[in-house]
């Protein structure tokens, strides 16, 4: 009898599922072949960054078609966004009518992305604390 294979992987997929470890799959697209060639990241700090604030600002921001990722942080920035834009002329666009032209925004940096690599797979850590390989 053949022990594993691919019914023991779907089992064990259909197992991680359940229990939430697995959250979902994503597609993922080429930016440049969506003429969205420029990718950046922009810190952003709020003034004052509060409840009432937060809310509307990260529902605008994830509503953007140029944002990909954003983070609330702890730190000096409040929010770091991945965006993607068609160049440098879209970026100043974007920076400037969606993010510091907001009463909240105190200050927005930008960081453009030269290269992004993928990394992983995330596994839990080993028993004694180091990273299972």
């Amino acid at each position: 009898m053949h022990s594993g294979g691919r019914g023991e992987g779907a089992r064990r997929v259909a197992r991680l599922r359940r229990s939430g470890v697995i959250l979902g799959h994503e597609l993922r697209l080429d930016p440049a072949k969506l003429g969205r060639g420029l990718e950046a990241l922009l810190s952003v700090q709020l003034r004052p960054h509060r409840r009432e604030l937060v809310g509307p600002f990260v529902e605008r921001i994830r509503a953007l078609p140029e944002s990909r990722s954003l983070f609330h942080l702890a730190g000096p920035d409040d929010y770091l966004v991945h965006v993607a834009v068609a160049d440098t002329a879209d970026l100043q666009r974007l920076v400037l009518d969606e993010f510091t032209s907001r009463r909240e925004v105190a200050r927005v940096e930008t960081r453009l992305i030269f290269q992004q690599w993928s990394c992983g797979p995330l596994l839990p850590p080993a028993r004694d604390g180091s990273a299972i390989s």
